[in-house]
């Protein structure tokens, strides 16, 4: 005779395997090697470079304006995402370890899914930020006040939280059958969801949706500021006005299309591009938790004048 708790967790056992084996990029195991030298260089540059924009905004007070407390919350939310997933990519890489719990499967696919969520809502603020301060200047100190930036924070780390829980108990929920190797680096939603032995369906119409109202609206809404930023520049009678209000925008617009290309690409070839070879698939997956935090620092540290002087200065 056994007692219901003991039913319970056999019950759970069978639903859901103890871990989760990844096999890394599957069809390319010879390049392991080269890629983990690859990884593991984005990974160091994206450390020092996210590390010292964020040391270099909070040590000087002339970087404590909207525009750079923005990019400080970029560069939090890039340090999750890639010490999300690289790391254990690593792991992989050199067969020191290719399992993951399932409940460590879940925080990764959490965290990972929730810092891309939260990054997306801060570039939507900060392509506010800029439409402000072009088009409605004499209005920018009394719209983003301190408080008013710290509840955008907020609100960008609460709404990656509200959309990414549901997946948690979403992916609970599907038995799996045994079924626990994963060609993958690491954990994320479909490619959990698609090791189940059950209708995939919510999941799969959940992820599309929360694609389109997260990133996808961010993105239109970006579109729909420059738009209206680049209508306000061009009516501008000064030549050396309109080049000064691009170039404060341009850094801006290159993080924008580092960041969404890859995630898209990604997105839909995961999708839809069922031609496109799986190892094709893994990389996509990978190069937009690999690529955006490396550059952006790189970005901003070029594109913009006054973190070029800081950073000049301090070297």
């Amino acid at each position: 005779f056994r007692s219901p708790r003991t039913m319970v967790a056999l019950n759970q056992t069978n639903l859901h395997p103890a871990s989760f084996l990844l096999l890394g990029v599957a069809g390319l195991e010879d390049l392991h090697l080269w890629l983990s030298i690859l990884f593991c260089l984005v990974y160091i540059t994206t450390l020092l470079g996210n590390f010292a924009l964020l040391f270099l905004i909070v040590r000087e007070r002339s970087l404590h304006e909207p525009m750079y407390l923005f990019l400080a919350m970029l560069t939090v939310a890039d340090l999750v995402l890639s010490s999300s997933t690289v790391p254990k990519a690593l792991s992989i890489f050199w067969s020191l370890s290719k399992e993951m719990s399932f409940h460590a499967c879940l925080t990764q696919m959490f965290f990972t899914h929730l810092s891309f969520v939260a990054e997306s809502t801060i570039l939507l603020a900060m392509a506010f930020d800029r439409y402000v301060a072009i088009c409605n200047p004499l209005r920018y100190a009394a719209v983003f006040t301190r408080s008013v930036i710290a509840k955008i924070g907020l609100a960008a780390v609460a709404r990656g939280f509200c959309v990414m829980f549901p997946t948690i108990f979403l992916l609970q929920r599907l038995p799996y059958c045994g079924h626990r190797v994963m060609a993958h680096t690491y954990c994320e939603h479909m490619g959990i969801a698609r090791l189940a032995c059950a209708d995939i369906s919510v999941n799969i119409w959940y992820g599309f949706t929360t694609i389109l109202l997260a990133p996808g609206l961010d993105l239109v809404l970006i579109g729909v500021s420059y738009v209206l930023i680049l209508r306000a520049v061009f009516r501008l009678s000064s030549k050396d006005a309109q080049l000064k209000a691009v170039s404060t925008c341009s850094s801006h617009a290159c993080v924008i299309f580092m960041f969404y290309t890859p995630a898209l690409f990604s997105f839909f070839t995961h999708r839809f591009g069922h031609i496109v070879p799986h190892h094709v698939h893994i990389l996509l997956a990978n190069l937009y938790v690999l690529l955006p935090p490396m550059l952006n620092p790189i970005v901003y540290a070029v594109k913009n004048k006054l973190i070029r002087e800081k950073v000049s200065r301090v070297l």
